[in-house]
């Protein structure tokens, strides 16, 4: 019991510091953040569209991030590395943002998720799925859901942690939308699974 409460602690404790970085670091461009635990110290990785901005002036800003880790969540001996994205189509929450952005735009719903996925699986990703779900038409239509998905996306299992996932809500004018998306990164390896060439429906190339 007491392992599984470990478990359950680590998990809060990396969900906290997600949430964390996502808000201080908005204007870098924060997308995702690894944690590991070694027996000295806890690496924090943080992928960023600009990472300069993370570090600041003289190292001021990822000083006071390190400092409120450490003391805020209790994370002993934290080490921050900072990561540039290489693509911003394989990171979820800023596809996520992006799919967002033009929700409050007024763009098409349909189209804004088909054209995603097909940005995405552009790019080399092994299977892509887009959930919105809320007010996706105009006002005083009832909220619905739309689910798209290509490719291969575990559901269940030790294998969804090769998954990265991510959610962001859009705000228009009729009401909020939640957006969810998973992304199966180029060259990941599934034990259970061999992964072949995919052909993206004609559908979604058309569109």
């Amino acid at each position: 019991m007491a392992i599984e409460t470990k478990f359950i602690d680590d998990a809060l404790i990396k969900l906290n510091i997600s949430k964390y970085l996502s808000k201080e670091l908005t204007r870098a461009g924060f997308s995702r953040v690894e944690i590991q635990k070694t027996p000295v110290l806890t690496r924090i990785t943080v992928y960023v569209l600009n990472p300069g901005k993370v570090i600041g002036r003289a190292g001021k800003t990822i000083d006071t991030i390190t400092e409120t880790i450490k003391s805020r969540f209790r994370v002993d001996n934290p080490q921050i590395n900072v990561m540039e994205v290489e693509n911003r189509m394989l990171e979820p929450l800023l596809v996520a943002k992006s799919i967002t952005e033009k929700f409050e735009r007024g763009i098409n719903a349909r189209k804004v998720i088909q054209l995603s996925l097909k940005d995405i699986m552009n790019n080399g990703a092994l299977g892509a799925e887009i959930i919105a779900s809320g007010k996706l038409a105009a006002k005083g239509a009832r909220a619905k859901t739309i689910r798209k998905s290509i490719g291969y996306i575990p559901k269940a299992g030790d294998i969804t942690n090769l998954v990265r996932e991510a959610h962001a809500t859009a705000y228009p004018k009729y009401g909020a939308i939640g957006v969810r998306v998973r992304i199966v990164p180029p060259g990941t390896v599934f034990p259970d699974r061999e992964m072949k060439p995919l052909e993206i429906p004609k559908s979604i190339l058309n569109s």
